[in-house]
């Protein structure tokens, strides 16, 4: 298969000179070379109209070229970067843009080249299934492009990463301060308030002594305490909580020893299990869901 792709490279050069098949236009008076030495011939027109870049470029004394004679110019990009870029500015359909390896070097040349139509393409499809399944990735491109509503959306999503987990940093690196440490601070509000609010009626209070409901003898309530530790401690990892109330509250360990205990003096039940199960979801439903937007500090 590698040698198919390697012969049919080769015939495309000799047949197009080196020219990518769709940017081959015949009266283009301006080529394009990618680093990696395809060539893009199109109008010096469609550059000019679409790109700020190119527009302050052309303002400049030029040599005139002609369809004859075209003016080359090489870029930094790679040919399947500039392929994405220019099939955006010249109408033609665009490639599938679903992974932000493929996405990520077109958006850093569409703000290189001040293309706003490309950038709005792209900003459209970000928010499309493939593309939300990486929100950490999302989050970072939204905040470096002040894109507000795509960044509170990804900040949503992220609830259901541990931001501690080594596999994230790289991308994690990639943020600015701000955006950065409103990510933690999402995630943490929600671990903290659900901590405070679990120390309040109708929740027991575990932190002194305390006596059954029923017969008045004093109840040591550890095994409540046990059950908002690990309840805590899935926060940590999972801030979105939905894993909490189910399957957490129905099957851990803790949970169960829980909803067990009993008064050893009149063996009542402690814990009512259907209204501490309700309370709880009701407490993570009422959690904050997206970081707190601040345009000053968003801003590029």
């Amino acid at each position: 298969m590698q040698a198919e792709q390697e012969d049919h490279k080769t015939d495309l050069e000799l047949t197009h000179g080196g020219l990518h098949p769709l940017f081959s236009y015949p009266d283009g008076d301006v080529v394009l070379g990618s680093k990696d030495r395809v060539l893009f011939r199109v109008h010096s027109f469609t550059l000019k109209t679409t790109s700020g870049w190119f527009r302050a470029m052309y303002t400049l004394p030029q040599r005139g070229a002609t369809a004859m004679d075209p003016e080359t110019i090489y870029v930094d990009e790679d040919a399947q970067t500039l392929e994405g870029l220019l099939r955006m500015v010249c109408g033609l359909p665009i490639p599938r843009l679903d992974s932000w390896d493929v996405i990520e070097p077109i958006l850093h040349a569409a703000e290189k080249y001040d293309m706003p139509g490309p950038m709005s393409i792209v900003r459209a499809l970000v928010v499309t299934p493939p593309l939300l399944s990486d929100p950490l990735r999302l989050y970072a491109m939204a905040c470096r492009y002040s894109w507000q509503d795509e960044a509170m959306m990804a900040s949503r999503y992220t609830l259901t990463l541990n931001l501690h987990s080594p596999e994230h940093r790289a991308t994690l690196q990639k943020l600015g301060t701000d955006a950065l440490l409103n990510l933690f601070q999402l995630h943490r509000t929600r671990r903290e308030t659900l901590r405070n609010r679990l120390d309040d009626p109708p929740f027991v209070n575990d932190t002194g002594d305390t006596s059954c409901s029923n017969c008045g003898s004093l109840v040591d309530y550890h095994t409540w305490r046990e059950l908002k530790y690990v309840i805590i401690m899935e926060m940590d990892g999972r801030p979105l909580g939905d894993t909490v109330v189910n399957p957490g509250l129905l099957e851990w360990p803790a949970a169960r020893a829980c909803w067990s205990a009993k008064c050893i003096n009149c063996d009542r039940v402690l814990y009512d299990k259907t209204l501490t199960m309700r309370v709880i979801r009701e407490c993570i439903e009422q959690l904050p869901t997206t970081i707190e937007w601040v345009s000053e500090l968003f801003n590029p």
